[in-house]
């Protein structure tokens, strides 16, 4: 049974006893009471940890990259692979000390990882030192649990699992300020067999188009040049994903949009028409085959085969002959042989991914695959992922080479890998791009020469008008 929590006081009344606490804080001690907000895994976390931020700018916290500095410190964790976990736990175990020292300092566990009970009953019976665990569906009673611990030191767990509504009134403190991540939608209906999504995020909940429009129209007015649209299954929108795709790009401005995950299964001849159509949207498209065979597919509950998969990569490459595919897979799912993880193989070489992420097959308790019989060892696995990764190399370097003697525009984000003076970015196929310039060209869309390509990226030479 999950921990229920029931509010002392509504959210509202107690945000205002928070600011006032807030405020004979800063009396006291000269500045505001600091919050360090660590976010784990996919950019949906990346993203909620950009709204918990928000919630605690407004009761007036100040912001610190450093644990000692604290007087808040909270996780926001990711629950997709078992060493996310492993993480989390050893950085708890750090906090002992911290707290040790000073008994006022608050430290909370939130996000996918901390819905799950039995992770909650772990921290509960093991880590004293931490003080609130709350799961995704909670964040509404973040400042109603802040003020108990904080003036009454209690320890709360809440583990609620009704989906509340969309609130739109929550902003995100960005630190990025010229890209930006954009949840359209939160919660996922698919149930692959390995994945613990579902069960810690609920099911499918949309946002307006209304509500999405307005917000991508801000980010461009405040100077984001690249948005990235949000949702575990962004194909699956309940007010139309290509429909949306075209009404953003009518909006004005210099920007991009990119968006993910895109499940096969609801990809259409539509949405690539939508992304080639639309001059703000990149001409990529990430979409996970996950696996080769067709009955590890059936398998992981995926709900497609390969020859429905590979006709909408045809169909994308009969509009654009270039256009650039990624993709996620798993080595080593539960009862895959050696001739199936081969046929993973024959995917890569027949699409000639751009990139692929990969991964060896993460037990997650809770799922149907962690029943599953599974007698490959976790080194035959490694085995075949360095295979894989090796076959991937020489397509991408391959692949890449297609860009040489072209000019791309990139978006620079910041000091490149290849030396003194050189800056990197990526392209509308997203693909890194490095290039000898000023630092005054980071966050802006310059003019890239290619004349290189290597097995991670292209290098080449800026473009003056």
């Amino acid at each position: 049974m999950s921990d229920k929590y029931i509010p002392e006081l509504p959210a509202d009344e107690a945000v205002i006893r928070l600011k006032e606490w807030a405020e004979k804080y800063s009396a006291d001690k000269g500045h505001p009471p600091l919050a360090f907000v660590h976010s784990y895994g996919c950019q949906q976390n990346v993203s909620d940890g950009e709204k918990i931020k928000g919630m605690l700018a407004k009761v007036g916290y100040g912001f610190t990259a450093e644990t000692n500095e604290a007087q808040l410190i909270l996780l926001n964790t990711c629950a997709v692979r078992e060493n996310a976990e492993d993480r989390v736990f050893g950085n708890i175990g750090n906090f002992k000390k911290l707290k040790e020292n000073d008994r006022d300092v608050v430290i909370g566990i939130c996000g996918c990882m901390a819905q799950q009970q039995h992770v909650a009953e772990k921290i509960k019976a093991s880590y004293r030192q931490v003080d609130l665990v709350f799961g995704t569906f909670a964040y509404n009673d973040m400042f109603s649990m802040l003020w108990e611990i904080i003036s009454k030191h209690k320890r709360l767990f809440n583990q609620n699992e009704a989906c509340t509504e969309i609130d739109e009134s929550m902003t995100q403190l960005r630190e990025d300020k010229v890209r930006a991540f954009l949840p359209i939608m939160y919660g996922c209906n698919n149930f692959c067999t390995y994945c613990i999504v579902p069960y810690v995020r609920g099911r499918e909940r949309s946002r307006t188009p209304e509500a999405v429009i307005a917000e991508v129209k801000s980010l461009v007015e405040q100077g984001y040049k690249e948005i990235t649209l949000l949702g575990q299954n962004v194909n699956s929108y309940s007010y139309g994903f290509p429909k949306l795709l075209r009404e953003i790009d009518k909006i004005e401005g210099k920007f991009r949009i990119r968006f993910m995950s895109s499940h096969p299964k609801d990809a259409t001849r539509e949405l690539i028409d939508a992304i080639v159509d639309c001059e703000h949207v990149c001409t990529h498209l990430h979409l996970p085959v996950q696996a080769g065979s067709d009955r590890v597919l059936k398998a992981m509950n995926r709900r497609y085969t390969t020859e429905k998969y590979l006709e909408m990569i045809d169909y994308a490459r009969s509009r654009v002959p270039d256009f650039s595919f990624t993709t996620d897979l798993i080595v080593g799912f539960p009862g895959e042989t050696y001739e199936e993880f081969c046929m993973t193989k024959d995917i890569i070489k027949r699409v000639k991914y751009d990139n692929i992420y990969s991964f060896v097959y993460s037990r997650r308790s809770g799922t149907p695959a962690a029943k599953m019989a599974d007698d490959i060892s976790d080194k035959q696995k490694g085995l075949w992922l360095r295979e894989l990764l090796l076959e991937q190399r020489e397509i991408t370097s391959e692949g890449f080479g297609r860009f040489v003697g072209r000019t791309v525009e990139v978006l620079i984000e910041g000091e490149g890998r290849t030396g003194e003076g050189w800056l990197t970015g990526k392209n509308e196929e997203n693909i890194i791009v490095e290039v000898e310039a000023d630092k005054k060209y980071i966050g802006e869309f310059v003019k890239v020469h290619i004349t290189k390509a290597m097995n991670w990226a292209l290098s080449g030479e800026l473009v003056t008008e």
